[in-house]
This record gives structure tokens, C-alpha cells and sequence, in this order.
């Protein structure tokens, strides 16, 4: 079994989480950040012809790939950015597999390192059924983190479709 394998019901049997809905995880954004005009053009043309070829390979590539360049640059390079990387932690708990894209709070590139922040899974359309694997590799991100001495109280993750987002917090044992 991996990450693709979880299902909500899985995630909370298996891995004991308790699932909560409809939090509104922003309360405290005070303010959103600006967009460059050229990255927001970009958008304005890629996010019609990703939703029009209609495949989570496009959606990946024309659309959440670059919000999340676009995210590190605002944020001045201080996080890494990992797309498609095997992000296997605990294969007794089935936590293994390939994430879509993981982000973390370290400067360097080369490979993973802790404290692994957000994890994001691009689909094609179906959120709610993606949400376990979301879920699963976000237990495996806490688990990564606190052995390699840097947990988090909190991690975050997202679903999307490319123009539909459902983000995720997970907290103790609260999703």
C-alpha cells in the first residue's frame, strides 16, 4: 500500500486521525500578498487552456507548478520546492509512495530535508477522494520531521484540481 492507496476511512482507522471539516484555516492571513502583474497574465491565459485539456498532468505543469515557483520567490528562496519525489517514511505504517509536491523550510535543493511544511496533491477531479492520500503523506511528513529532531505543530497540506483547492491542517491527531 501507499499514499494513493489511503482513503479518509483508512486515515482515520489506520492512522487514528480524527477528521474535522469546514475550518477555516486563514483566519489569521491578514493580508495576502501581491502578485506581480506578469505572473498573474500568466495565469489569466494557463489556467483556461490547463482546465481545457482537462488532464492532471496539465493542470500540474500549467498551473500549481508555477503558484508554487511563484511562492517561493515571494517568500525570497527561504523555502525548497520538490515536485514528484518518493517521499517513503514509514513503510510499517504504509506511508510510502510519491507526492506531488512537497514543501519545506530549508534554502537547499538537493534532497528533502526536515522540517517538511506542505504537502500538495494535484488531481484531476476528485478532491474529496483524494483527500486520505493528502492526509497520509502529511502523517509521514510529521513522523519525517520529528526524526530528524524538527517537529512541527502543525503541518499543512492541499488537493487540487488547479482552479478548486481544499487545504488540509493536520494537528496532533486532528485533521
Amino acid at each position: 500500500m501507499s499514499y494513493k492507496d489511503f482513503t479518509l476511512e483508512k486515515v482515520r482507522k489506520q492512522l487514528g486521525l480524527a477528521i474535522e471539516s469546514n475550518q477555516d484555516l486563514f483566519t489569521e492571513v491578514s493580508q495576502p500578498l501581491p502578485l506581480a502583474q506578469e505572473f498573474t497574465n500568466h495565469l489569466n491565459y494557463s489556467v483556461p487552456l490547463a482546465l481545457s485539456i482537462n488532464t492532471e498532468k496539465a493542470r500540474s505543469e500549467m498551473v500549481i507548478a508555477p503558484m508554487l515557483v511563484q511562492l517561493k520567490r515571494l517568500l525570497n528562496d527561504q523555502i525548497s520546492l520538490f515536485s514528484g519525489v518518493e517521499f517513503s517514511v514509514d513503510p510499517a505504517q504504509d506511508l510510502v509512495g510519491f507526492c506531488d509536491f512537497i514543501i519545506s523550510l530549508s534554502r537547499q535543493q538537493l534532497y528533502i530535508s526536515a522540517p517538511a511544511l506542505i504537502i500538495f496533491e494535484a488531481k484531476n477531479e476528485n478532491i474529496k477522494g483524494s483527500l486520505g492520500q493528502c492526509l497520509a503523506a502529511m502523517v509521514a511528513a510529521r513522523i519525517f520531521n520529528e526524526r530528524e529532531g524538527q517537529p512541527l505543530p502543525q503541518i499543512y497540506g492541499a488537493v487540487t484540481t488547479g482552479n478548486q483547492w481544499k487545504f488540509l491542517r493536520l494537528s496532533d491527531q486532528t485533521a
